[in-house]
């Protein structure tokens, strides 16, 4: 059982990518100061821009944060799985997915009853120490 303290963005950030990438950059400062901000940033942008373009319904983005964690969790009315496809250099895209990927310590799926979640997980790096002598 995880007893770290969470904190958790409440009410749900905003429903437009520059509004959500504003308040994610604003929860990190506050919370979760260790974290990559390029890299969170981006994988919200791309979260927030695939939930736009290939969702008809409803989408929420959801941040919480605990000492050591920082968990990015969009959930929306698809219940369409992302799936990576080639990116594309003409310029249709084919980008996002693999970045999410690359930039995310971990990135799961679930299905909810009405859509679905993804999740983007962040652990702290500790620095190695050296052992004693």
């Amino acid at each position: 059982m995880n007893t770290e303290p969470r904190v958790v963005a409440d009410p749900p950030l905003p429903s437009d990518s520059a509004r959500a990438r504003r308040a994610t950059a604003d929860f990190l400062a506050r919370h979760c100061p260790w974290a990559d901000l390029d890299a969170v940033l981006l994988v919200v942008s791309e979260l927030v821009s695939n939930a736009v373009q290939h969702t008809a319904g409803w989408w929420r983005l959801q941040l919480a944060a605990a000492q050591d964690t920082l968990v990015v969790e969009i959930d929306d009315s698809s219940p369409a799985i992302p799936v990576s496809r080639e990116p594309d250099f003409s310029g249709s895209g084919g980008f996002g997915w693999h970045m999410v990927h690359q930039l995310a310590g971990q990135v799961e799926i679930s299905s909810l009853p009405c859509g679905k979640r993804v999740q983007a997980t962040w652990v702290r790096k500790i620095p190695a120490t050296a052992p004693a002598c």
